[in-house]
């Protein structure tokens, strides 16, 4: 089974930005979490992370009939893509969206997610955790 996991702009940040809201573990430790989900539950998990849309756009694309699932965090790309939403709907690859932050919980314009439009389900507020959640609710579904 191969997973891709795909983090959107700023995402790169953490551990330096707003630490009030999304902690003081860095990027890298994120990696080492989401690697070590991996071996949880013996499978192959890829992560992406890039600040502009069109390479996340390929990125999904390349993931065509070569990936079983998605966790995706498109950062402040969640609320603002049509073309992030239209890519996951064109490989009709099992997505799950993740955030760090609580988005619920946030500025009015964080509530809206065109990524819940495709995702089968979401994990918010839950910091590092969500995305183990996602792995293991797509282990659980492919």
């Amino acid at each position: 089974m191969k997973i891709l996991v795909i983090n959107g702009p700023n995402i790169n940040m953490i551990g330096i930005r707003e630490k009030n809201i999304y902690g003081a573990k860095s990027y890298d430790d994120l990696i080492k979490y989401i690697s070590e989900t991996g071996e949880k539950f013996g499978i192959e998990i890829g992560v992406f992370q890039s600040n502009h849309e069109g390479e996340i756009i390929d990125e999904i694309q390349k993931c065509y009939q070569k990936i079983d699932g998605i966790v995706i965090n498109a950062g402040g790309y969640t609320h603002t893509s049509v073309a992030i939403l239209d890519a996951l709907k064109a490989v009709n690859i099992k997505t799950v969206e993740v955030h760090l932050s609580d988005i619920s919980k946030r500025e009015e314009f964080r509530k809206h997610s065109y990524i819940s439009l495709v995702a089968e389900k979401s994990f918010a507020g839950m910091g590092f955790e969500g995305y183990e959640k996602a792995v293991e609710y797509l282990v659980g579904n492919l």
